[in-house]
């Protein structure tokens, strides 16, 4: 992957590469630099707060969103039940999995409507992801971009 040789003319770099994939490697990387303007936002959250947080992104504008039912433990560690007198273990707490995206103009009033109606001030409340993406096709019409969403 060590280029063989390099010339500079003028703004431009020319690079040999000893292999094509490291040439392929060095043009992923060069095209990766495009702007990002969405975000996509997944919340792990208590499964009776879907409502509410349903209600809080419609009423901010959020078109759409995936709803998936998770397990999962975090700092809460799961929960002793008794069940016929034997005392055991739940490891995985039941969650509920929302993932949304976004223009990135909206991102912090969606993370702030997802925060303040998934908050019950208790170990569990959940967690909210930030990534960003770089395209987004809708397959039947062909549109990208925000026009997608």
């Amino acid at each position: 992957m060590i280029p063989r040789q390099r010339f500079r003319n003028r703004h431009r770099i020319r690079v040999r590469f000893r292999s094509s994939a490291a040439a392929f490697l060095f043009s992923i990387r060069s095209n990766s630099t495009r702007k990002l303007i969405m975000k996509k936002i997944e919340s792990v959250v208590r499964h009776y707060k879907l409502e509410d947080i349903k209600a809080a992104l419609t009423s901010i504008g959020v078109l759409g969103m995936t709803v998936c039912e998770v397990r999962g433990f975090g700092r809460q560690r799961g929960h002793k039940e008794t069940y016929r007198g034997a005392e055991y273990t739940v490891d995985f707490m039941p969650k509920v999995k929302i993932e949304v995206v976004v223009d990135d103009s909206k991102a912090e009033e969606t993370i702030s409507a997802i925060r303040e109606s998934a908050r019950t001030g208790q170990i569990g409340d959940g967690k909210i992801f930030v990534s960003s993406l770089e395209e987004v096709v809708r397959i039947r019409t062909g549109e990208t971009g925000t026009e997608a969403i």
